[in-house]
């Protein structure tokens, strides 16, 4: 497979990348490769090898890759292990770029908007853009920080983050959130059961997006169908306890919620 260079030269006339990019970068090429020599790496990304090495070595640390004799490789995380942002983000993008455009039809100027840390939320921050006098309220430090490259009103939960997802939770998050109340919330989840009940991997995170329900006139489930069937460790609620599921395919029917 074809992996476009992480450089172009408007990068070499300004400077080298900073970390955070790179990651980005790496990360990319690791989901569609999975393993990559050294060699290719350097190439690949337009940086040194000891620059690359101390890159992979951050990885490494963080449980993303392995590295062995001048390879790395993308680690295959256990099914209720928490994903990183850098990682999640890559996945499903042409989904998440088609649920959000569904997304964003809902949304009328004036409204107040409550977005979970999900990259499926991140992906309708771009479609704000004509939106008049909006404010959004977010539990993600990431989506806090493109809203205010937009200049579009926010107010971000704080809390104690969940360094990998760049998540908001804990007490302080859900202080916040109970102070306010939303036209409408957009929240999503890893796993949409077969008998609607939507999951994730994350307890704190669910307390999260329940405060957000809660304080929220209108609830709207993003959901890319590769999440279909799938059921993770911790129960959010059950599809008829919220008004709509945006799926970039058809949608299963689900049974009567179970008391």
């Amino acid at each position: 497979m074809e992996i476009k260079r992480a450089h172009s030269l408007n990068w070499q006339k300004e400077g080298p990348m900073p970390y955070y990019e790179r990651e980005e970068q790496l990360m990319n090429i690791f989901l569609q490769r999975n393993t990559v020599t050294m060699d290719e790496l350097a190439e690949l990304m337009f940086v040194s090898k000891p620059t690359l090495r101390r890159d992979l070595i951050k990885l490494e640390q963080k449980g993303l890759i392995l590295r062995s004799h001048g390879t790395a490789s993308l680690v295959k995380t256990s099914p209720n292990a928490l994903n990183p942002f850098t990682l999640r983000e890559q996945e499903q993008n042409q989904a998440k770029s088609i649920i959000a455009h569904k997304a964003v039809k809902y949304i009328k100027d004036g409204y107040t908007i409550m977005l979970d840390a999900s990259t499926s939320a991140y992906h309708i921050v771009p479609l704000l853009a004509d939106l008049r006098n909006i404010l959004v309220i977010t539990s993600s430090a990431k989506t806090a920080f493109l809203l205010g490259q937009m200049n579009i009103p926010n107010i971000c939960t704080g809390g104690q983050m969940i360094n990998c997802s760049f998540s908001y939770v804990g007490n302080d998050a859900l202080r916040t959130i109970s102070q306010y109340n939303a036209d409408i919330v957009f929240f999503s989840c890893l796993g949409l059961a077969s008998n609607g009940q939507i999951t994730d991997k994350s307890v704190e995170e669910n307390q999260i997006r329940r405060a957000m329900l809660h304080r929220s006139r209108k609830k709207i489930l993003l959901c890319d169908s590769n999440k279909l069937g799938k059921t993770y460790l911790h129960n959010l609620c059950h599809v008829s306890d919220i008004d709509e599921v945006l799926c970039d395919a058809p949608l299963p029917q689900f049974p009567e919620k179970e008391f």
